[in-house]
Order: C-alpha cells, then structure tokens, then sequence
C-alpha cells in the first residue's frame, strides 16, 4: 500500500516537473538567442555657423521647430557690406568713365601717328625732287651754266628736306610708343573695371551668406546665441538634429559582437514606453573593444571592454511619425543572435512603417 502511494507521489511530482519546464520554455525566451544592451536615442547634429564676423540681427525660428532645406533661421546685419557694395560700384563707374578717356586718348594717338605717316611721305617726296634739282644743278655747274652759289643753294635744300623728313619718321614713332601707352591705359582701365566687378560680387555672396539657411531637413534642438550678440566667423548660432539619421548606441560584449552583422534586425524599446517595439537596423560595429562610457546605467557593464553598437531606426518610420521623435530618451536594444530564433512575445508586435 506504502509503495503504491509513493508511485502516485512520483508521478505527480515527475508531471509537475515536466510541467513547470514546458511553461519555462514557453514563457521565456531564449536567452542564447537573444542578447541586449542599455542605450539612449540619439541623432546627427548639425550646427548652422555663420561664414562671416558679424553682429546676430535676428532669428526666425524657435527651439522645437521643423525646418526645410534652404529655409532661412538667422540673419547677420549686413548693413556694413551694403555700404561697400555702393562704394565699389561707384568705384565700378568711375573705372568705366576711365576706359572711355583711355579709348579716346587711344583714337587720338592713332590719328596722329596717321598724320606724322603722311607727313613722312610728303617730305619724302620733297627729298627725292631737291635731290633731283641738285643733281641737275651740278651738271650745269660742270658745265658752266650754273653759278656756285645756285648749287651751294641747292645742296643747302636737299640737307634741310633730310633733316625734315628725319623730323618726320622721328614723330611716327613718337606717335607708336603713345599708341602703345594709351593701349596700356585703356587694358588698366579694364582690368580695374574686372577687379571692382569682382569685389561687387563678392560682397553680394558675403551678404547672401549673412542669412544662414538650414542644410536638411531637421528640427531646431537649441539656440547657441542671441539676436543682438557679436558673431566670430564661424561662430555657432543654432543647433539642428538631424531627424532621418536617429539611432541608439549600446555596447555588446565580444562574445556577442563578432556575431552581429551590418544590416542585422534591432528591436528597441524605451523606459517611457514599454508596450512599443521600435524595429531598427545594426548600421555600425566598432573594430575595437572599450570601457563603456558613464552614461551606462550598471557600474559592472562599466567595468568591461565592449563593443559599441549603433542601430539606426528606419527613416520611413521616422518620417511618418516625426513628431513623435525624441533624442535622449533610454532604453533596450534588444538582438538575435540566431536568426531562426522566434522573437519572444513582448517583441513580437513591431510599429510599423
């Protein structure tokens, strides 16, 4: 009778065993196949600087605002590079006014190079007709029929036509180096007209770069300055974060890091909301082990070399839900390391895109 009541015994207590372990396996997952790490939601930040030194006019936009490529956030006063745009461009006319006196100046030494060119011929042609009358005149004196004095005359003439016709070529090209002068003057003026255009354009592209636009589209995180501060060149002004680009980082042991590859499916879950599954994506394992930074909640996970791990959240689910985005927030990554492991019941339920 003893004996057949500890069979009964034994039999309950196996079915109980049995049991327990079966709700073990179903109610928990495996944890083999699953591995996590404490993060924190974060995203690219992006300073919007400004090029220029300068004094901080206004800002257009508020912390927490959504902003587009191109939107204007901030303005530099300009007022100082407006004055020098009129400056220049009245530098601009006043160098245009000079090409006109140098062209005119050039016309004018063309011309009387032309009038010295004709001038030479003339006095070469009263060359060639005092050369013939001394030739003729000293025949007649060999032969008697001319005075000395006629000849004397005559010889007198053809030297005092040389010596003008000298006067003459000496005057052509006296003519050609105020020719190239003034060819000078009129290239300077030219080149003074470019370098003030270039000035003019310059400060044009200074006072377009004083209205600070954002890269991307982003929201606004926090302002650096002020309207009415002093600006360094590329002194900061804003703070955006990058909204397409959020991801949390966490660290892994080595054990588990040489298993997880790029592209490797991630679900998050945040301390503030329990009950949502954040599907991600591995997009960055570091090659080298670290000490995990501070920001680590255990001080035993602190104490080893991990692996930093980043997980970038789908920019989809981002988009469609962007208002709902915030940097900061903790929470669990969570990972498989099998892949036809099943995702256990608390993150089965993914939001979707």
């Amino acid at each position: 009778m003893n004996i057949k009541k500890l069979s009964i015994v034994g039999a309950v207590v196996v079915a109980i065993l049995v049991a327990y372990l079966v709700w073990q396996k179903i109610s928990k997952p495996d944890t083999e196949a699953l591995v996590s790490g404490n993060g924190r939601i974060e995203a690219t930040e992006i300073n919007v600087s400004s090029k220029l030194s300068g004094q901080l006019e206004e800002i257009l936009v508020k912390e927490g605002d959504f902003v587009e490529p191109g939107q204007v956030l901030a303005r530099i006063n300009v007022s100082t590079l407006e004055a020098q745009v009129r400056e220049a461009e009245a530098q601009q006319r006043q160098a245009e006014n000079a090409i006109a006196t140098a062209e005119a100046q050039l016309a004018m030494r063309i011309s009387e190079k032309a009038a010295a060119e004709a001038m030479v011929v003339q006095r070469e042609t009263e060359l060639t007709a005092a050369k013939n009358r001394l030739a003729r005149t000293e025949i007649l004196a060999k032969e008697g029929a001319s005075s000395k004095q006629q000849l004397d005359d005559e010889r007198a003439d053809a030297k005092r036509v040389a010596a003008v016709l000298s006067a003459a070529k000496a005057q052509v090209n006296s003519a050609q180096g105020a020719i190239v002068a003034a060819r000078s003057q009129v290239s300077s003026a030219h080149s003074q007209v470019d370098a003030v255009k270039a000035t003019i354009e310059r400060l044009k592209f200074d006072i377009d770069d004083a209205q600070l636009k954002s890269p991307l589209k982003a929201r606004v995180q926090f302002r650096v300055a002020q309207p009415g501060e002093m600006i360094a060149a590329g002194g900061r002004v804003l703070n955006l974060i990058d909204l397409s680009d959020v991801y949390m980082t966490f660290f892994l042991p080595e054990t588990v890091a040489g298993r997880i590859a790029m592209g490797t499916e991630v679900r998050i879950v945040l301390d503030a909301a329990k009950n949502i599954v954040i599907p991600a994506k591995v997009s960055f394992v570091a090659d080298t082990a670290q000490f995990t930074p501070k920001s680590v909640e255990t001080e035993s996970e602190r104490q080893k070399l991990m692996f930093r791990v980043k997980a970038k959240i789908d920019p989809e689910l981002l988009q469609n839900n962007i208002k709902q985005v915030k940097t900061g927030l903790p929470g669990v990554a969570y990972i498989k390391i099998d892949d036809k492991a099943a995702w256990p019941p608390f993150l089965e339920k993914k939001v979707k895109s």
